[in-house]
């Protein structure tokens, strides 16, 4: 195993829009599909598309789309061993509207809300063959930050995506935290302050990165990525490509990052160095810019081949 994921499955419940509806207006939307999703399921399908022995670890509803979810994830070669199932809430769902250039999303977690020490149980498991471990916050924090713990204890490296973001990081979870994938918007509620451009970004990624934290990751969307370590700072310029769902941009991005770093091998407290995390940032904003170019969470995501062919496109 390479990639490890603890997290959401949810059933995305997809709207294409012209444009996102203003508070009490009532909009036609173009099309309407029922996809399966959710922050862990999306990063578990992007690493996994992408040559990394991945498995999963989360819980879904005693329902169809519980069924659904997991079935979904097996057709990807993910091991689900993990998923367990919940004999009183249903499968996590996510209302979705997507216009060209932006989403919204309303997230019932359902099952979700319910992942805890059994699943903590089910994840040990892996830590042996696992390299790389892949946090969100559609679940319980509490069972995010004790995953963390333990991961980082058994020399993992533990990428955080703090989505849905829920104020400032508790200061004793951070020195679990390889890295932090915030976007502008998660970036500016974890410190408190405006990330407005690449200055901003700059100045929050160096702010969470002094909490503790190896590297802290900003993603912003058109204007690329900036990352702070404890040896400095730096800008990884995006892919320029004609967006239509940019719905799981960030997912894409996570799962093509930790299937970057499971590649690596280093020793325990050995940091990442500047070239080995700029390439890892450059592969994962690849991954993004191509999921972008199609509708959907998991739908969305390319193949190994796919990305590199698109590297060797861009580079040219």
């Amino acid at each position: 195993m390479d990639v490890v994921v603890l997290g959401s499955l949810n059933m995305d419940l997809v709207a294409q829009v012209p444009y996102l509806p203003q508070p009490g207006e009532t909009l036609l939307g173009k099309s309407f599909s029922t996809i399966p999703g959710g922050k862990g399921g999306n990063q578990a399908v992007a690493a996994a598309r992408l040559g990394a022995r991945t498995a999963m670890v989360g819980r879904v509803g005693n329902d169809s789309m519980g069924e659904l979810l997991r079935s979904h994830l097996d057709s990807e070669n993910i091991d689900t061993q993990g998923v367990t199932v919940s004999p009183r809430s249903s499968s996590g769902t996510a209302l979705i509207s997507v216009s060209p250039s932006n989403n919204q999303i309303v997230v019932v977690p359902g099952a979700n809300s319910e992942v805890s020490d059994s699943e903590l149980d089910a994840l040990m498991v892996y830590f042996e063959q696992a390299r790389v471990l892949l946090l969100q916050f559609e679940i319980p924090l509490e069972t995010v930050e004790k995953a963390a713990a333990l991961a980082s204890v058994a020399g993992l490296t533990v990428i955080v995506d703090p989505a849905p973001a829920q104020g400032p990081l508790p200061l004793d979870v951070c020195e679990y935290i390889s890295i932090l994938t915030p976007n502008q918007t998660e970036a500016a509620i974890l410190t408190g302050e405006p990330v407005d451009d690449v200055k901003g970004a700059i100045t929050a990624a160096e702010t969470l990165q002094r909490q503790g934290i190896e590297a802290v990751i900003v993603k912003m969307g058109a204007m690329g990525c900036v990352c702070a370590t404890a040896a400095g700072s730096f800008a990884v310029p995006v892919f320029p490509v004609d967006s239509i769902d940019t719905v799981a941009a960030g997912d894409a991005f996570n799962g093509g990052l930790a299937a970057a770093l499971s590649e690596i091998s280093r020793k325990p407290g050995e940091p990442f160095s500047k070239d080995i995390l700029k390439n890892a940032i450059d592969y994962a904003s690849a991954v993004a810019a191509i999921s972008v170019t199609r509708t959907g969470g998991q739908t969305s995501m390319p193949t190994a081949a796919e990305v590199e062919d698109f590297l060797k496109f861009k580079r040219v």
